[in-house]
C-alpha cells in the first residue's frame, strides 16, 4: 500500500477530532479567542444545547478583513510573533480551532475594528471557504456555528443528549469567568439566560476574584473558605480554599488555573487529596479555586491538543506549594467550621417552612477572641467523671449569661449536656451544639501529632499486660510493625501464632478500649502497602488511637470538663471538624431561632 498525503479537508477534519470533542470544547476555543482579543463582554447564545447552534460575540479589538481571511487557516495565528512555544502569553495559540471548526460544521465570522468603516464576513462550509463581503456589526468579533458536526456523521452520533452537552457547556463558561473576573458573561441557551456574570466588582484582584467566584459557586463559598497566597521558586499560588467541614461528594467543584488557563491535572488532584487527608473522609472532597501563576518557561501548556492539560518543569516543587499552601492555611483557620452546618440544621427543622437562605441568616464564624486571648484557658488535661452517678452540673437559671466569662468565648458557656453526648453551650448571640465525642477525638488525634513532632509519644504501662487473640496473618502483621507501632506509644509483641500481648498504650489515650483499638489497627495493617511506614501513614494509625482514646458517646461531664473541652477546641488548629471531615460543632444564631418560633 503506497503513502499519500491526505486532503486538506480529512486533515482538518481530524483535527478537530483532536480540538472540538463537543459543544463545549468549540465554545472554549472562542471565548478564550474573546478574551485575547482584549474583550470585556463576552455573550454566548446556544441552541439545541450547542449542536443546533453557537453564537459568540465579544466587544475585543476585531479582526480588519486581511487577518480575518487567514484566520479560517490551519495554523494562522497572531499568538505566537516571535514563534517561541516557550513563552506562551495567550489562551490560543495553535492557530487550528477555527479551520478545524470549520471543517466540521457550517462557520460565520463578522469582525470590525475599532475606526474601520465598516466590518467584513467570512464562512467556512465543511471545510469550503466562501467569499468574503460585508457585514452588520458595530465593533468586535461575532462566530457563529450551525450544525456542529454535521459534516462528520459518525462523530455527532457519539454526542450526549441536548441537556448533557447544556451542562458541558455551563461548566466551561464557569471555568472561563472564574480566570476572568474583570470580563463579563452571559450565556442564554434557547431564549433562556442561564448564566450571567457583570465584570466582578472591588479595586483589588482578590476583592474581584472572591466576588466572582461567589457569584459562580454560591453565597456560601465566601462565608466558609479561606485565602491561599504562597510562593516557592518561580511559582506563586493563590486562590481560595473551602474548611474542612464545607465538602462535596465528588471533585467536581475544585478548580486549578495555570497562568488564567483552566486545567485539569493529576499532581493538583493528588496534592488536594495530600493536604486535606487528616480532616476528610476519603469519599469527601474539598471546595476550592486555585491560581498558579508559574514562568512560561517552566511550564509546558503545549501537551494536549484542548490545551487541557500541563506539564511542569519540576512538578515537585509544585506539589509541596500546593499541599505547603494549603495545611498553612487550614492550620491558620483554626477552630473554624462551615456556616453550612448550622444552615442545614436550621433548614431540617423548618422543612415545611419558606426555604432557608444561609447567605442571609449567617455571618461567617470569625468572632474576636477575647482580649487576653487563649494562654491563660484552663488546660484540658480533663478529668472525667467515670462513674455512673457522675451527675451533669448545670447553671442556675437565674444566673445571666454576662456574669460567666465564658459566655464571650467563640463557643460560649456550658449550660449542659444531652444524652451523655451532646454538650449545649450558649454564645453572646446564640447557641452552640458539640458532639462531644468528634471534638474530642480530635483534639487527642493533634495531641498525638504534636508529640511525635516535640518529644515522642509517652506511653503508660499496663498493670495487667493485654492478651489479644486475632487470625494469625493480622497478629503477624502486627508483630512485623512492633517497633513502629512502639515509636506511636504502643508496645506490644507475638503471643503465639494468632495472638499478640499489649503491654504500654500511649498515655494521651487514658483508658481505652485496648482490643478495639489493636483489632482496628491490624485492619489499616492490612491495607497499608508493605513499603509504607506507619509515619508515612500518620493520620491513619493516629486518628484509628484517636477514635479509642477520645470520651465517648455516653459519658457524663460536668459543666468545668464541658467549657475546659471548649476552650482547647478554640486553640487548637482543626477542632471544627473530626478526623474523617464531620463537624465537631453547630453553631445556631439567636436570630434565626426566633424566626423559628414567629418571634422575628
Amino acid at each position: 500500500m503506497s503513502i499519500r498525503l491526505l486532503p486538506e479537508t480529512t486533515v482538518n477534519r481530524i483535527a478537530a477530532g483532536e480540538v472540538v470533542e463537543r459543544p463545549a470544547s468549540a465554545i472554549k476555543e472562542l471565548v478564550e479567542n474573546a478574551i485575547d482579543a482584549g474583550a470585556r463582554h463576552v455573550d454566548v447564545v446556544l441552541e439545541g444545547g450547542g449542536i443546533q447552534y453557537i453564537g459568540v460575540t465579544d466587544d475585543g479589538m476585531g479582526m480588519a478583513r486581511p487577518d480575518l481571511e487567514l484566520c479560517i487557516e490551519r495554523h494562522a495565528t497572531s499568538k505566537l510573533p516571535d514563534d517561541d512555544l516557550l513563552h506562551v502569553a495567550f489562551l490560543g495559540f495553535r492557530g487550528e480551532a477555527l479551520p478545524s471548526i470549520g471543517a466540521v460544521s457550517r462557520l460565520t465570522i463578522a469582525s470590525r475594528t475599532q475606526g474601520a468603516a465598516e466590518a467584513w464576513q467570512i464562512g467556512v462550509d465543511a471545510g469550503k471557504r466562501l467569499p468574503a463581503r460585508p457585514a452588520a456589526l458595530n465593533k468586535g468579533t461575532k462566530v457563529e456555528i450551525r450544525d456542529l458536526f454535521y459534516a462528520t456523521p459518525a462523530r455527532l452520533k457519539f454526542l450526549k443528549g441536548e441537556r448533557t452537552e447544556l451542562n458541558h457547556a455551563l461548566e466551561m463558561m464557569r471555568r472561563l469567568a472564574m480566570a476572568n473576573p474583570d470580563v463579563g458573561f452571559t450565556l442564554t441557551h434557547d431564549n433562556r439566560v442561564m448564566l450571567r456574570v457583570p465584570p466582578a466588582p472591588g479595586d483589588l484582584f482578590d476583592q474581584r476574584l472572591l466576588a466572582r467566584l461567589s457569584a459562580l459557586l454560591g453565597a456560601d463559598f465566601a462565608d466558609n473558605t479561606i485565602p491561599i497566597d504562597a510562593e516557592r521558586r518561580n511559582f506563586r499560588l493563590t486562590g481560595y480554599a473551602g474548611v474542612p467541614t464545607y465538602n462535596r461528594g465528588n471533585a467536581q467543584q475544585q478548580y486549578l488555573f495555570v497562568n488564567g488557563r483552566a486545567v485539569r491535572d493529576k499532581l493538583f488532584v493528588g496534592a488536594v487529596r495530600g493536604a486535606y487527608m487528616d480532616y476528610l473522609a476519603r469519599d469527601r472532597h474539598p471546595v476550592l479555586a486555585l491560581f498558579l501563576e508559574a514562568d512560561p518557561e517552566d511550564v509546558d501548556v503545549n501537551v494536549h491538543p484542548a490545551k487541557a492539560e500541563v506539564r511542569f518543569k519540576d512538578a515537585g516543587v509544585v506539589r509541596g506549594l500546593i499541599v505547603g499552601a494549603l495545611r498553612n492555611a487550614l492550620a491558620a483557620a483554626g477552630h473554624q467550621a462551615s456556616t453550612t452546618v448550622g444552615a442545614a440544621a436550621l433548614g431540617a427543622i423548618r422543612r415545611e417552612a419558606q426555604p432557608f437562605r444561609p447567605s442571609e441568616a449567617f455571618a461567617a464564624f470569625h468572632q474576636p477572641l477575647p482580649a487576653h486571648g487563649f494562654g491563660e484557658m484552663p488546660q484540658a488535661g480533663f478529668a472525667y467523671a467515670d462513674t455512673p452517678s457522675a451527675r451533669v452540673e448545670s447553671a442556675p437559671a437565674a444566673q445571666a449569661a454576662e456574669s460567666q466569662p465564658e459566655a464571650r468565648y467563640p463557643l460560649g458557656a456550658a449550660r449542659g449536656q444531652l444524652h451523655e453526648t451532646y454538650i449545649i453551650s450558649q454564645t453572646e448571640d446564640g447557641i452552640v451544639i458539640v458532639d462531644q465525642h468528634a471534638a474530642h477525638e480530635r483534639l487527642v488525634y493533634e495531641r498525638m501529632k504534636k508529640a511525635l513532632t516535640d518529644s515522642g509519644v509517652a506511653r503508660q504501662m499496663l498493670l495487667l499486660p493485654e492478651v489479644i487473640e486475632l487470625d494469625p496473618v493480622a497478629a503477624s502483621n502486627l508483630a512485623d510493625r512492633a517497633h513502629e507501632l512502639a515509636e506511636l506509644g504502643l508496645a506490644l509483641e507475638p503471643f503465639g501464632a494468632g495472638a499478640v500481648v499489649v503491654r504500654e498504650v500511649p498515655a494521651l489515650l487514658g483508658d481505652c478500649d485496648i482490643r478495639g483499638l489493636v483489632r482496628d489497627l491490624a485492619d489499616d495493617l492490612a491495607e497499608l502497602d508493605e513499603a509504607l511506614s506507619l509515619k508515612e501513614r500518620l493520620e491513619d494509625v493516629c486518628s484509628t488511637m484517636a477514635c479509642h482514646g477520645s470520651v465517648r458517646a455516653g459519658r457524663r461531664l460536668t459543666v468545668t470538663e464541658m467549657n475546659a473541652l471548649m476552650r482547647e477546641m478554640e486553640a487548637t488548629p482543626h477542632s471544627g471538624q473530626c478526623n474523617h471531615g464531620r463537624p465537631t460543632y453547630v453553631e445556631l444564631k439567636l436570630k434565626d431561632i426566633e424566626r423559628l418560633f414567629g418571634r422575628r
